[in-house]
């Protein structure tokens, strides 16, 4: 069945033809169900997320009604990736640093605490949990919050979908509550410690060393804003790093041929996230809001007007992608847009890579390949943006060598 329009296309078993029906036929318009503009093709998705006309939220409404009240809403607030403006661009470019130090001494050992946390649980479960146990630990957070931590977590994330139940958006907020003071006694004992501190510190210290924050934002708010937006690495490690490894099992899953190989080289692993990334995006589509009036492909739009951004469609736009249907972990290299364009390009594309690929190459020395047939039609959450499949709840055991 086809879907109904291009938001239900992001949990359909297969979007992928509707999405090439788009790109090819309708690669901007307006849906008149959906009251948004729709923009599908590469080319369209890059003039729109680059347009100054375009913002993150709408001016109306900074954040959503539905929890704007409660402590999610102040967290949402404060968000980089939801604000626009030379402040918030300071708070992604310290952002971007904090991954870059990560990445270059990451000071965790990801794939031990992925094999101990797999023991104890199941794969449906460890998905989400680990990620965020993760980027937990890498923060600084203390060892003995982290389970705590990534349970709010998924508690802060239910209550952000739009839709959700009122007592869903309550936990929400008070999950938000209990991770905001975790964070910031954290960044208060790094803090203390003086020298280097830690993650948390030195974030402060980026954002607050810019001559544009110093203008624009007092000590108690720059706390603020820091706790918040490494609340917010939690919130987007959450589903998107689950998504990114699920659907990389569905991929390899389905090629027995190639699991085996990938089993056999985890040096091919980023090749497959990538074109995972590309083929099987977790974050399928994103939204803008119109500040002023203006043309976009050709298309006049009204000021308060939104736009549906599909990422997953411009990734399989053949004027880009060569042979954009198949899926192919040995093509060259070109432009994806699975972490966005333009000033909100997400920064942490090598940080959710790295996660994943640390995943795989522990569930790879488990006895996975054993329950392909578990993989065959999975479900996916009920998101109106991201595909992240509900794995089956497996509990995985070591795979015995010779």
């Amino acid at each position: 069945m086809t879907p109904l329009h291009p938001v239900a296309a992001a949990t359909h078993p297969d979007p992928y033809p509707f999405y090439a029906e788009l790109v090819a036929t309708r690669p901007f318009y307006r849906d008149a169900a959906l009251g948004l503009w729709v923009a599908s093709s590469a080319r369209s998705v890059r003039a729109v997320l680059t347009s100054p006309a375009c913002l993150v939220r709408p001016r109306a409404e900074p954040v959503p009604r539905t929890f704007g009240a409660l402590a999610s809403g102040a967290l949402f607030g404060q968000w980089a990736r939801m604000n626009d403006g030379p402040f918030h661009g300071v708070v992604r470019r310290g952002l971007g640093a904090l991954i870059e130090r990560w990445r270059a001494a990451p000071g965790v050992d990801v794939r031990a605490s992925a094999r101990r946390l797999l023991r104890g649980g199941s794969l449906q479960e460890w998905v989400f949990g680990w990620p965020v146990h993760s980027v937990g630990a890498l923060l600084g957070l203390a060892p003995g919050t982290l389970s705590g931590v990534a349970e709010w977590t998924g508690e802060l994330v239910k209550g952000l979908v739009p839709g959700a139940g009122d007592a869903v958006v309550l936990r929400g907020g008070l999950a938000a509550e209990q991770l905001r003071a975790e964070v910031r006694s954290a960044l208060e004992a790094q803090t203390a410690r003086g020298g280097e501190g830690g993650p948390l510190a030195f974030l402060r210290r980026e954002v607050g060393a810019s001559a544009d924050a110093a203008a624009s934002v007092d000590p108690e708010r720059l706390v603020d804003v820091v706790v918040a937006n490494a609340i917010g690495l939690l919130v987007q490690t959450h589903d998107a790093t689950a998504g990114l490894i699920g659907n990389t099992l569905r991929a390899l899953m389905r090629e027995p041929s190639l699991l085996a190989e990938v089993a056999g080289r985890p040096a091919l692993l980023p090749q497959v996230l990538d074109e995972v990334l590309r083929y099987d995006p977790p974050v399928q589509n994103t939204r803008r809001y119109l500040a002023e009036d203006t043309v976009l492909e050709g298309h006049a739009l009204a000021a308060g007007e939104g736009v549906l951004v599909v990422l997953a469609a411009a990734n399989r736009d053949a004027r880009v992608h060569r042979e954009p249907h198949r899926f192919d972990i040995h093509r060259e290299p070109s432009a994806r847009l699975s972490f966005g364009w333009g000033a909100h390009v997400c920064p942490g594309e090598r940080l959710a890579k790295s996660l994943a690929a640390g995943a795989l190459e522990v569930l790879l020395a488990t006895d996975l390949a054993r329950h392909r047939d578990a993989f065959e039609d999975v479900p996916f959450l009920p998101l109106p943006n991201a595909r992240v499949p509900l794995l089956p709840a497996l509990r995985l055991a070591p795979e015995e060598v010779g």
